[in-house]
């Protein structure tokens, strides 16, 4: 769980001089409840630029300096993001607005150094994933159920996010199986089947180690004996959803969802061969979002699939009376930074 960091380097003289030698910290990050990509991450202080497809990058700022002196009280303050302008490198940078002030200055400086260290480290993505604090809802025994939050530091753990697990708005209308029969949507089925397996001590942090394992952080409820427990590699679902003891219905049920979910499940790096193939099978069915993340895929088993994909979608776009289908589209994420629920 080394963190990540290189110095910054080639920056114009005028940023040298001001903040060599910089630290850079460049990570990848989950976007959770429901699981729907992966966003990665090039910092400096408060400036950041993120990206989910390595193409389109925005750059982001925020005035830290208004947490000075709140202590722990600053932890959990939110400060507003100002964006600094948009990169690809097709378009080049679009700038934000810009305000003519001295906080706003500072805040400029960090961000110039953001953007310089982009210009250099796009092609290094995918980074490595550092959100190693995650927060998981317990079934009735105490084990991991879902996976509904992750953070980068134990600091990050002192916030409450809510406590239940979510499909997702985009599986609402394009989330289908037919492993039941149903008069809700299965998105909404599943969501209430999950949320429905929380035993009476909902949720636990823990920090999992590179082997998979997870030591036992902070727990929601008032089974406090089971902090500091050590849980093996094999009790935390690498789908994120546990389907021990599901009948058969219920298991093709959310085999149904992962399957749903597979161009976004190709972006983890823990998947071994044969289940790598299997999603890329799955994920052969939304070429549109195969095309948005295969750059970001860590290993590939069958580039001539994968290719296929790729050629399907740009026959799609070179038609634009039909569009992008839903399907393809259903996996998009739009807004790197909304806290609105999904």
């Amino acid at each position: 769980m080394r963190l990540r960091r290189v110095l910054v380097q080639a920056l114009p003289g005028a940023y040298q001089m001001l903040y060599s030698p910089a630290m850079i910290e460049c990570y990848a990050q989950r976007l959770l409840n429901p699981y729907r990509g992966v966003v990665h991450t090039i910092r400096y202080e408060s400036a950041e630029a993120v990206t989910t497809d390595r193409v389109e990058w925005d750059i982001y700022v925020a005035n830290d300096a208004l947490l000075e002196g709140l202590g722990r009280a600053g932890r959990r303050a939110l400060i507003s993001d100002i964006r600094y302008g948009h990169w690809s490198a097709q378009s080049g940078l679009k700038r934000g607005a810009l305000y003519p002030s001295e906080d706003f200055r500072r805040l400029e400086e960090m961000g110039a150094v953001v953007y310089e260290y982009l210009l250099q480290a796009h092609r290094d993505v995918p980074f490595t994933f550092r959100d190693h604090f995650e927060l998981w809802l317990l079934d009735a025994r105490h084990r991991p159920l879902a996976l509904v939050h992750s953070v980068l530091t134990e600091t990050d753990t002192e916030t409450d996010p809510p406590l239940d697990w979510r499909a997702g708005i985009a599986a609402q209308t394009q989330f289908s199986s037919g492993a039941l029969t149903l008069d809700d949507l299965p998105s909404v089925y599943l969501t209430r089947h999950i949320n429905g397996l929380i035993g009476r001590t909902p949720a636990q942090w823990f920090v999992r180690t590179d082997d998979g394992a997870g030591l036992g952080l902070r727990v929601a409820g008032n089974a406090q004996s089971l902090k500091g427990r050590v849980l093996e590699t094999e009790l935390f679902p690498p789908f994120y959803l546990a389907t021990d003891g599901m009948d058969a219905a219920h298991l093709q049920l959310v085999q149904d969802y992962h399957a749903w979910q597979a161009p976004v499940m190709l972006l983890l790096p823990h998947l071994d061969t044969e289940t790598r193939a299997t999603m890329e099978a799955h994920a052969r069915h939304y070429p549109g979002a195969i095309e948005k993340h295969h750059r970001l895929y860590p290993q590939v088993v069958d580039h001539v699939q994968l290719q296929a994909a790729r050629v399907e979608a740009a026959l799609t776009r070179s038609q634009p009376s039909k569009g992008l289908t839903e399907a393809e589209l259903s996996l998009d994420y739009l807004e790197l930074n909304s806290s609105e629920p999904d």
